[in-house]
């Protein structure tokens, strides 16, 4: 089995490290924050930069190239060209919430991947890292990943966000956050059954805006651009759809 080496243990690294090291890879000792770099990249089949994005550039950069080493790091939104010279070069951003290293691994599996790849060579490892982790993968090339690592953000940290206004709507009368978590989960759960179209309901799908009146004139001012924003978004699904049940 290939070995890997990673720049940067931290939840993603780490989370790589334990996944790969349970699917038989070799996992060599991971490169921490002021170690030497140089040669870093000599040994490895893999080596992986998973420093915060910002750090990526700068660290590849102080790595020496080596002939049949893969460079790759985990960022989303960037593309290969900061991995500066290293003849094989790869991104591999798990589309996973990594909340522990441990949490992390095992959510990789079955999990879908952005990947690209700069060589044939670095596409065969590639392939390898993500089916031996069990997971899927989607080409996303560099002009592209800016807009994909967008669309990621919206599906959990906005998503979270908007979770935190449900929170502190429902709190306002005495209703916990626990009591819409089933609603979250069934209308995700109808998303990927039905697209995000035919699973619209509620006032907005229904053309009903003396209700959304009535929300808005109901909670506090401060979660009232929030609230406007969303039910934009849903007049817009809504308008792109016909003979759906509402």
């Amino acid at each position: 089995m290939p070995t890997v080496r990673i720049i940067g243990p931290g939840r993603a690294g780490g989370a790589l490290a334990i996944a790969l090291a349970a699917a038989g890879w070799e996992v060599d000792e991971p490169i921490r924050r002021g170690d030497d770099l140089t040669l870093a990249a000599i040994g490895p089949d893999l080596l992986v930069i998973a420093t915060p994005d910002s750090a990526v550039s700068e660290v590849a950069a102080a790595v020496r190239p080596a002939p049949g080493t893969v460079v790759a790091h985990l960022a989303g939104s960037l593309g290969l060209d900061v991995l500066a010279d290293h003849p094989h070069r790869a991104a591999l951003h798990p589309l996973v919430t990594i909340p522990t290293a441990q949490v992390g691994a095992r959510r990789m599996a079955g999990a879908w991947f952005g990947v690209a790849a700069s060589t044939p060579s670095a596409a065969r490892l590639v392939d390898q890292t993500v089916a031996d982790l069990g997971a899927r993968s989607i080409e996303v090339a560099d002009a592209d990943r800016a807009s994909y690592h967008a669309a990621a953000c919206i599906a959990s940290n906005h998503l979270v966000a908007l979770l935190a206004q449900v929170e502190r709507v429902a709190g306002s009368v005495g209703v916990p956050l626990d009591a819409y978590l089933g609603l979250v989960r069934t209308s995700v759960d109808n998303v990927e059954a039905m697209g995000p179209a035919a699973a619209l309901t509620g006032p907005v799908a229904r053309g009903d805006e003396a209700t959304v009146a009535r929300h808005l004139a109901s909670i506090d001012p401060s979660e009232r651009p929030g609230y406007e924003a969303m039910a934009a978004e849903a007049r817009r699904l809504a308008a792109g759809r016909s003979g759906v049940a509402r």
